[in-house]
């Protein structure tokens, strides 16, 4: 009868499945991740390849409207070409034109601008020439009221013919122009010549005789319809006469005899 130490070695030794089982389990495992992997990569793929033929789809559409819109203007530039090739002539003409009347107003522009240069010019020389008369004038006025100064230094009343006492009486026609100034009368400068009826003012006077040796004269005067003679008077002699509605006082004085004339003045009072 054997033993049990010879039954223990006759019996072989069974060998354990967890191993296998597991690795079993992980290659399982695997291989399902692998196969989702490739189904949802399919799903992109697919996805990305509908996308993609949509993509395709759009940009044809679009090149075909690109291209629509590349023939539209060419023909457009075409046409735009033909029209700017005509208003490109008309434009020349009239480019040529305009050139034309602006060189004719530059040329009317210079002309008038030479013209005015030359007014300005003349301007400028009468205004040094204003400038000089200026110059002259206060010369003369400085001049003219010196010698009125002295005029009035030299002028002197008189007693007339009616015995009446006379304003100041000059003797020259400087002397007059000093009495104008003063406008204390009115005064009426003439040269009377012989047998010449002359009206002065209110009055008329006629020269009958002079004598230039003696520096006399005599002189008639018509005033009021009467005739008043002055005979055998000499220069710087007041002659007076009361005339007028009003009875004032006119003062006739000669201070120049020639042989056919005299010269002198007529005074009457203001108003």
């Amino acid at each position: 009868m054997p033993t049990s130490e010879e039954t223990n070695l006759a019996a072989p030794e069974r060998p354990s499945h967890g191993p296998l089982i597991a690795v079993t389990v992980v290659l399982g495992l695997l291989l399902a991740a692998a196969l989702y992997l490739i189904v949802d990569l399919r799903g992109r793929v697919h996805t990305l390849e509908v996308g993609q033929g949509r993509q395709a789809d759009e940009t044809k559409v679009i090149q075909d409207k690109i291209h629509l819109t590349d023939k539209n203007l060419e023909a457009g530039i075409e046409a735009l070409g033909n029209k700017v090739g005509m208003t490109q002539e008309d434009l020349a003409a009239r480019t040529a034109a305009l050139r034309a009347q602006q060189e004719q107003a530059a040329a009317k522009l210079s002309a008038e601008q030479q013209a005015t240069n030359r007014q300005v010019a003349g301007v400028s020389s009468e205004v040094s020439g204003v400038k000089n008369d200026l110059g002259g004038a206060k010369t003369d006025i400085a001049k003219t009221r010196s010698d009125l100064q002295a005029t009035q230094a030299q002028l002197a009343t008189a007693m007339g013919d009616l015995n009446l006492h006379s304003g100041l009486i000059a003797k020259n026609h400087e002397e007059l122009e000093y009495l104008k100034h003063r406008g204390d009368r009115n005064y009426y400068e003439f040269t009377l010549k012989k047998k010449e009826r002359r009206p002065i003012s209110t009055i008329s006077l006629e020269l009958k005789k002079s004598d230039p040796k003696k520096s006399r004269f005599t002189l008639t005067v018509y005033a009021d319809d009467h005739t008043i003679e002055k005979k055998d008077r000499t220069l710087g002699e007041p002659l007076q006469l009361i005339t007028g509605r009003d009875k004032q006082l006119y003062e006739i004085v000669i201070f120049t005899v020639t042989k056919d004339s005299i010269s002198g003045y007529l005074a009457t009072p203001k108003g």
